[in-house]
């Protein structure tokens, strides 16, 4: 890993090392993927987890460092969920949340990032703890409801996106930083998919339910 850490190619005078370019190109797949909702998505999330953990840890971004361990954990669950929400004719079902359940995600973000943030200043993991934290609680929240099938799981994605970019700038990863943005304009075309997706497969129930 200290080859892929230490040699990389510059990209419009800004060096970029092998590992993260690579991980983030492993992690836009992942977006690209997952508006697909093919079972591919998680096994290739699980190699950007790797590239990724290695680029945060030597960055001193303890969270986002953190985060690729329990991201590596709920890739493997959203795998083995995938595999047993297929639906022959829809292929991954997806639907939008309940309200309770969208208050449930609303409260893990809030509470979740502010125990987080704590927990790195106490460890003085990370030089900006806040942002830091709330990265690594929205991402566990995004991929937790990624998992089931939940369509808000996008707009989860986009403020984690919009807190993520002013923070890969400051901290030098300006190749992450314009991926982030990249994934953005995925993230906004994916929530329109699985929302479509969302209302067919609703639509498709109902007229199986009123053939019976």
């Amino acid at each position: 890993m200290d080859f892929l850490l230490h040699h990389g190619v510059t990209v419009f005078g800004q060096w970029i090392s092998i590992a993260e370019l690579a991980g983030q190109v492993f992690a836009l797949a992942v977006v690209f993927l997952a508006q697909r909702r093919t079972l591919w998505t998680w096994p290739v999330q699980v190699g950007a987890t790797v590239l990724l953990f290695s680029v945060y840890a030597s960055a001193h971004l303890g969270g986002l460092a953190g985060r690729q361990v329990a991201i590596l954990l709920i890739s493997l669950y959203g795998w083995w969920a995938w595999n047993r929400r297929t639906d022959p004719v829809y292929g991954v079902v997806v639907r939008k949340g309940r309200w309770t359940e969208r208050a449930v995600m609303l409260a893990a973000f809030g509470l979740g990032t502010v125990a987080m943030a704590l927990t790195l200043q106490a460890l003085n993991a990370s030089w900006a703890p806040w942002p830091d934290a709330a990265i690594f609680v929205g991402t566990l929240v995004a991929f937790a409801a990624q998992g089931v099938g939940l369509v808000e799981f996008w707009g989860v994605w986009l403020v984690v996106d919009a807190i993520g970019v002013p923070l890969q700038i400051r901290s030098g990863l300006y190749f992450s930083a314009a991926i982030y943005l990249v994934f953005a304009a995925l993230v906004v075309h994916g929530w329109v998919t699985w929302n479509r997706s969302a209302r067919t497969a609703v639509a498709g129930d109902k007229t199986v339910a009123a053939a019976r």
